[in-house]
């Protein structure tokens, strides 16, 4: 079995303009859809939320502000999910409510160092 991890990205600034309501119910999808995987035993890590900002280090000691805010979309979690394929993992990130907001799931092999 190996284990891969998936990096969701989506524009979360469209995401703050939600209700109480509506914040709750994507929740409640995100755990129903991270529940199912771990019903099956393949979850390995749930993962966590990301904040919006960070740092970048980079050669020569230079360190900038980051994630670029020039580009719409950034990473705003992650989960590690065990699967006995590619094609298996596929399957479980269709599953993943930040398709509703017109994100994407990178799903990417973990190699063991």
């Amino acid at each position: 079995m190996k284990e891969f991890l998936f990096l969701y990205r989506t524009n979360y600034a469209n995401m703050q303009h939600a209700t109480k309501e509506q914040a709750d119910a994507m929740m409640k999808k995100w755990m129903d859809w991270l529940g199912n995987i771990a019903a099956q035993n393949k979850l390995t890590s749930k993962g966590e939320r990301l904040h919006n900002s960070g740092k970048i280090v980079k050669a020569n000691n230079v360190v900038t502000n980051g994630p670029f805010t020039d580009i719409k979309e950034s990473i705003g979690g992650y989960s590690i999910i065990k699967a006995d394929s590619y094609d298996e993992a596929v399957e479980f990130a269709k599953g993943c409510p930040v398709l509703n907001t017109n994100g994407n799931v990178e799903v990417r092999e973990i190699n063991p160092m």
